[in-house]
């Protein structure tokens, strides 16, 4: 895929949702954070209702350290693997009061660190909380990026490296929401919907379909 057809898609996807953001509800980074560890292998809407449930109670690194794990799985128990969440977001929770005075650091190193905490997550409150133009590629943006052949790539690091290289600049900021929704609610992982997609023309996906809904 040229340079061309790639600033034509995301232009595309900038005049369609202008200002796109992640669909996790959140009001301060650390809820953030919390939403985004607990997604893992679950989704949004499962994790909105729990931390809709959670976040009235307890919405501080201290809040929630002082439920524990048990009482912090009456509120996450819907959610799969909330055991091991539970014992995870504890140990952050800990973890941001003893090193980071509560708060959620701004550095990938630092993010890396917390117990749960991997690159893909690291990247989703860098770019959503602080503004940094990173590239979370979960399983929805490695579908997309390899389909269309925005930035094809076998491993999830390849696909992030390659769409940092390839998205121009000026849309780097949102690439990394646009792709998402896009694979959550356009290019499927059963059956994309090419004859709903604005940017069928452009992709380079040899099966396409006029699959509408």
């Amino acid at each position: 895929m040229n340079a061309a057809k790639r600033h034509e898609i995301f232009s595309r996807l900038r005049e369609q949702n202008p200002n796109p953001t992640t669909e996790l509800n959140y009001t301060t980074p650390f809820e953030l954070l919390i939403a985004v560890i607990l997604s893992a292998q679950a989704t949004d809407v499962g994790v909105n209702k729990a931390t809709a449930r959670l976040y009235p109670v307890a919405n501080t690194p201290d809040a929630i350290l002082g439920l524990g794990v048990e009482g912090l799985k009456e509120y996450i128990k819907t959610i799969g693997l909330y055991n091991s969440k539970a014992e995870n977001v504890i140990k952050t929770c800990r973890a941001l009061i003893e090193l980071h005075d509560g708060e959620v650091p701004s550095s990938r190193e630092a993010l890396e660190k917390l117990p749960g905490v991997g690159r893909k997550t690291a990247n989703v409150v860098l770019n959503t909380a602080f503004g940094e133009p990173t590239m979370a590629v979960d399983t929805h943006i490695f579908r997309v990026s390899n389909r269309t052949r925005i930035a094809p790539g076998k491993t999830v690091l390849e696909v992030e490296k390659k769409l940092l290289r390839f998205i121009p600049k000026e849309f780097l900021q949102d690439a990394h929401h646009w792709l998402i929704l896009h694979g959550r609610y356009v290019c499927t992982a059963r059956k994309p919907r090419c004859g709903a997609c604005i940017i069928e023309d452009l992709c380079e996906y040899k099966e396409k379909s006029d699959y509408v809904d």
